[in-house]
Formats: structure tokens, C-alpha cells, sequence
């Protein structure tokens, strides 16, 4: 099938299309029902199927005779780990894990918090989880007290699993106190504590209520998998940014198991024996959908790897892994490469390794900026494709259709819809916008599998926040606009677009055009609030490293790029110099934080940032450089 033709069957005949898709995995009760319209505008797929996650991910390849593959790669470089597992050795480990947790009273529909770092312990919790039914939601490790709490009150755990650390380069971060906290904060206590000794430290256990990780499985009977149905619940991932009620994204097992199938396949090219490279965490989707569930569900071997793109121990760590593990498709945040660039931007480091066992770079997560990308292509000489996807979504939006022999790309876009999703621009007041013309970025209905249709225990907020803005649609939250040759092209959040005297101007493009500038590492452009104009842009710039310039030639120069590249009534007249920018643990810069920053709003900070100190500096930058209102 062509890339043209499954975007059109898809949209056509999405059932007879998704009935097909899901003929592509191992059901124990293969589904009649295919899809139904719930009369609250959202749909359920697969309704009488059922199936289990963690035998499409192990079991079955096993069973297939291929336990000796090898499943999962851990390099640790913060604690020079190395350590490999095949199908079957996986498969032990997660049996046993499974049968300790039922013997700990956890079963089909409890809920389960994960708390832990990048360490092979925590997908083999997971897949645990998924073997037996419990609903797991992972938690991304370090976060603060206050915020697990809220997602312990939200989800209401049995238990909780964790570590007694995470590292950061060199930072140990004990878990131990953080969890103790936040469950004397939590109205919800988990009956148990669960905790996985790390050689780093050693956490001091509560009597009764803490266990170790490794004494509860000696003795126990090894789980046999549970048949779940495929609307039962797989995992909630709290959304990035949440302050007060977290907003839960309920995932379901088997619509969920087909589309990650099929985007592996499909987006990505990888097939059996593949070894493939999700950069990220497990507390993030990214994490759940192409670090775990995915690459195993198509018999793919992942890496699962605990560092950073740079100072661990450089910035060719990213290099020295492809070329070790014979990786052959990653998948990584623009911001991650712009850190790499920033320290090794002649690719000294680059040169150092052999990555022709790579097909391809994917990026997702921030916005690919061209000269990111330019760096990227013509020093790999590897096909780099931008593609766009969500939380709530779990898979690709927009993406190339690399396996379907699908290779143009166009920068600046994320590339066209993916099948089952049709993508389009809505204006205000729920019109169709024109090729080319800016508005909210929209998907029609039915949404495709895979797709959550509501939140953990709050489904009146799923239809307020998704299918209420524009009815018949799912509003993504994202502006941008499709060409006229159907690439869409996503400028941020709706609310990055900015009104300079009257002229709707996306803040995104202003970024694009100031990254082209040679000094110019990473920036942010915010909008603050003007008496005459309604809304001025402001840059925020990061310099690569050794880079020597004036700041005020620095800023005459972007000035009269961006009056080049867009225009007068761009009305770009400031940029700022700053030491760093204010990123979430996942890459994410928080341009919405640095507005309010700029404007002098109070403002929560949210749990997903990096490093709070950051906010202090950057507040006192934009004081002295006369930015912030008053």
C-alpha cells in the first residue's frame, strides 16, 4: 500500500481500514466490533476484542522461538552500567515481578504509581503491571513532593514503586524522602512501598510498609497473563505542565497495541530484529509508546538509556551509542540536538564515531528549526523528519510514512496527516481556513485507536478541554496552518500567536527566523503587552558556546533579519543575551512562564521544570533590560 492510498482509505473507511490494522497483531479474541460513536461525540474501538499487552510485547516472541533476541540494552554512563536482555531473560524477570506484585494483593484494575529513574527495573515494573491488569502510571523521577502527592490523590495507588535515587550527570537525587513526603501530603496512602536499592544509596525503610524490591519475589509463583479487554485501561500519563488537578490521559491496551504497530512499521521502518532508539524517559509518553511498548510489541531490541545528550561524558554521548548498539532508527527532541550543537558545533565529536548503521534521525517534542536541521542533515548525511504528536494522542499526528517508501520533506513542517488522522485549520469562529492561512490546528472525528478518549476518572473535563471548542473536531491546543500541498505546519500553542497592531503573528516563526543567525544556540520569542502596538515580541537568546559577540550588534543583527525574513510589522526591536532558558525535564522551553515572567504576573511554577533556579535569573535579566512590567 502507498502512502497516498492508506491516507485516503483511512479517512474513507475507517473501520474496514482499522479492522485490517488490527489483523496485524495476536488477539486472544479477535474484535467483531471494530468501531462505535458514543452519543458524547467520542468512539470506542475494538469493543469485544480481547488481548494482554505484555504477551504482544514478550510472550509471543518467545513463543515464537525468538527468546534469544535481544529485547533491551541498558547503558547507564552515569553509573557505567551495561547490561543486555534477551526476550526470555525480560520475559523472567517480568513474570516474576508480576507474580510478587499479585502477591502483594495487586490486581486487574488497581492502580500502581512508578516512581523510579531510567533503570531496566522500571519497564520491567510496567510491563509487570500490564501482565496482570494493573493500571500503571508512571511518574517521571525527581519530581517534587507536592506534585506526586497530587498524582497519588489522583490515581489512588495500592502501591507505589520506586528507587532509592536518580542521577543527574553527577547529582545524586535520593527518591526515598521525596516519596515519604508526598505520601504524608496525599489524603490517598498506598497500602505498600516498594523500593529498588540502588548501590548509590541506600533508603532507610518504613517497618510495616516498605519492601524491598527484590526480597518480595523470592518464592513467589511467576504471573501467567491476564486477558484484558481491549477498551480495559493500559496506564495514565499525567500531562506535562499540570498545576492543581492533574489531567489524567487514560490510554486503553487494544487500540493502543494496533496503533503503535502500525506506526512503528509504517513512521518509522523498523521491523523485527531493528534496534531502535527512543531518547527519552519513561515518565514521558515518548517513554511508554517507543521506548517499551512499542519497539517490543514489533520484536525490536531498545535501548533503554539513563543520561544526557552532552556531559555524559560529552557531547558525542548520542554518537557512541548508535555506533556501540548498531542502532538503526532514533527518535529524539529538537532541544536535544541543539544542546549537542551548541557544544560540538564543528562535529569534532561527531567524527569520532561510525553511524552508518543508522537509517534515520526523527524528531519530535519543540519545534525543528532550520538551521538545527541543516547542522543535523549535512553531518549525519542521514534523512532527518520532523513529526508532531501529543500526550493524548500516543502516536504520531503528522509523519512521514518511511514504510511506505515515503521520504520527502519539507522544513518548517512536520510533515502531512497520518493515516486515520484528518488534520485541518479552523478559524475562530469554526470556519475552514484557506491553504496557508493560520488557525487552530484540529482533528475531524472519529479520532483514530490509539488515541485517548477520555481522562482518568474526570471525562466531563475530556469533552470541555478536546471536543467542545469546535464541534465534530478534537482541538489540539496547537495554531499553525496546511499548505497547499497538505503539509501542516504547527507554529505552537495557540496562545504563541501574538496581535501587533492588529496583524496575527506566530512567535514561532520569529524563533525560526532568529535561529538562522550563526551565534544563535536556542531562543525563545514572548509577546509582552504595549500601550500603542497591543502586543510587542521579545527574543530571548542563547549563545553557542565560544561565540563572542556584542549583545547590542547581536541584536541590530536579528532586528533586521527578522524585518527581512518577515517584515516591519514584525515589530521584533528587543533581544536579550541570557545564560539559559527555562525547559521542562523533557525539553519543552516554557514560553508561557517567561510571558508572565516578562508581564510581572504571579505564576505557579510548574512541576515539569528543570531547574527552578533558572526562573530568578531570567526574571532579573529582563528587569535590568527594562522588559518586565511593573
Amino acid at each position: 500500500m502507498q502512502a497516498q492510498e492508506a491516507r485516503a482509505r483511512a479517512l474513507q473507511n475507517p473501520s474496514e481500514f482499522w479492522a485490517e490494522q488490527a489483523d496485524q497483531i495476536d488477539w486472544f479474541k479477535k474484535p467483531t466490533q471494530i468501531l462505535q460513536e458514543n452519543t458524547d461525540g467520542t468512539h470506542t474501538w475494538y469493543a469485544d476484542g480481547e488481548l494482554n499487552s505484555c504477551f504482544l510485547a514478550l510472550d509471543r516472541h518467545v513463543a515464537a522461538g525468538k527468546g534469544d533476541r535481544v529485547a533491551l540494552i541498558y547503558d547507564s554512563p552515569v553509573t557505567n552500567t551495561k547490561k543486555t536482555y534477551t526476550y526470555k531473560e525480560l520475559l523472567d524477570a517480568v513474570a516474576l515481578f508480576a507474580g510478587a506484585l499479585k502477591a502483594q494483593g495487586v490486581g486487574k484494575g488497581d492502580g500502581v504509581v512508578i516512581y523510579m529513574p531510567m533503570v531496566p527495573e522500571a519497564g520491567i515494573a510496567m510491563l509487570a503491571c500490564s501482565r496482570i491488569g494493573a493500571v500503571h502510571s508512571v511518574v517521571f523521577g525527581g519530581f517534587a513532593a507536592h506534585e506526586l502527592g497530587v498524582r497519588i490523590d489522583d490515581s489512588k495507588p495500592k502501591v507505589i514503586l520506586s528507587a532509592s535515587c536518580g542521577i543527574e550527570f553527577t547529582k545524586i537525587i535520593e527518591y526515598k524522602p521525596l516519596v515519604d513526603s508526598a505520601i504524608a501530603q496525599a489524603k490517598h496512602k498506598p497500602e505498600k512501598v516498594i523500593m529498588f536499592q540502588r548501590p548509590e544509596v541506600k533508603a532507610e525503610m518504613i517497618a510495616g510498609r516498605d519492601l524491598d524490591w527484590y526480597e518480595i519475589q523470592q518464592g513467589v509463583t511467576p504471573a501467567e497473563c491476564e486477558p484484558m479487554k481491549a477498551t480495559d485501561p493500559l496506564y495514565i500519563m499525567y500531562t506535562s505542565g499540570t498545576t492543581g488537578k492533574p489531567k489524567g490521559v487514560l490510554r486503553d491496551n487494544g487500540s493502543y497495541a494496533v496503533a503503535l504497530n502500525f506506526a512503528l512499521r509504517n513512521i518509522y521502518n523498523m521491523q523485527e530484529g531493528d534496534v531502535w532508539w527512543g531518547i527519552s524517559d519513561i515518565g514521558w509518553v515518548v517513554g511508554h509508546s517507543f521506548i517499551m511498548y512499542g519497539p517490543l510489541m514489533g520484536g525490536c531490541t531498545t535501548v533503554f538509556y539513563e543520561g544526557k545528550p552532552v556531559r555524559t561524558p560529552d557531547a558525542g554521548a548520542l554518537w557512541r551509542v548508535i555506533e556501540e548498539y548498531g542502532v538503526n532508527g532514533i527518535f529524539c527532541a529538537p532541544t536535544a540536538f541543539r544542546a549537542i550543537r551548541k557544544e560540538d558545533p564543528e562535529g569534532e565529536l561527531f567524527r569520532k564515531y561510525d553511524v552508518s548503521s543508522l537509517k534515520h534521525i526523527f524528531v519530535a517534542g519543540e519545534k525543528l528549526d532550520s538551521p538545527t536541521y541543516h547542522w543535523l542533515r549535512e553531518m549525519s548525511q542521514k534523512p532527518v523528519f520532523d513529526h508532531w504528536w501529543q500526550t493524548e494522542t500516543g502516536w504520531p499526528v503528522t509523519a512521514p510514512l518511511t514504510g511506505m517508501g515515503e521520504s520527502d520533506m519539507l522544513i518548517g513542517s512536520t510533515n502531512r496527516g497520518v493515516p486515520g488522522y484528518n488534520v485541518q485549520v479552523l478559524r475562530v469562529d469554526g470556519s475552514q481556513a484557506e491553504a496557508d492561512e493560520m488557525g487552530s490546528i484540529v482533528l475531524k472525528l472519529p479520532l483514530p485507536p490509539g488515541v485517548a478518549q477520555t481522562l482518568w476518572n474526570d471525562h466531563e473535563r475530556y469533552l470541555s478541554s478536546y471536543l467542545q471548542t469546535f464541534k465534530g473536531y478534537y482541538h489540539t491546543g496547537d495554531g499553525g496552518y496546511i499548505d497547499k500541498n497538505g503539509f501542516v505546519h504547527i507554529m505552537g500553542r495557540t496562545d504563541d500567536v501574538i496581535n501587533v497592531s492588529g496583524h496575527r503573528l506566530s512567535t514561532g516563526e520569529m524563533e525560526e527566523v532568529v535561529a538562522t543567525h550563526p551565534a544563535v544556540a536556542e531562543c525563545a520569542v514572548i509577546a509582552v503587552s504595549d500601550e500603542v502596538k497591543g502586543q510587542l515580541p521579545i527574543g530571548l537568546i542563547l549563545l553557542k558556546d565560544g561565540v563572542k559577540i556584542d549583545p547590542a550588534q547581536l541584536e541590530k543583527e536579528l532586528i533586521a533579519l527578522v524585518r527581512e525574513k518577515i517584515g516591519a510589522l514584525a515589530c521584533f526591536q528587543k533581544a536579550l543575551v541570557v545564560e539559559r532558558l527555562p525547559k521542562t525535564r523533557s525539553g519543552k522551553i516554557l514560553r508561557a512562564i517567561l510571558r508572565k515572567i516578562a508581564e510581572g504576573e504571579d505564576y505557579a511554577p510548574p512541576s515539569t521544570i528543570d531547574d527552578l533556579s533558572i526562573l530568578p535569573e531570567i526574571s532579573e535579566s529582563l528587569r535590568v533590560a527594562g522588559i518586565t512590567k511593573t
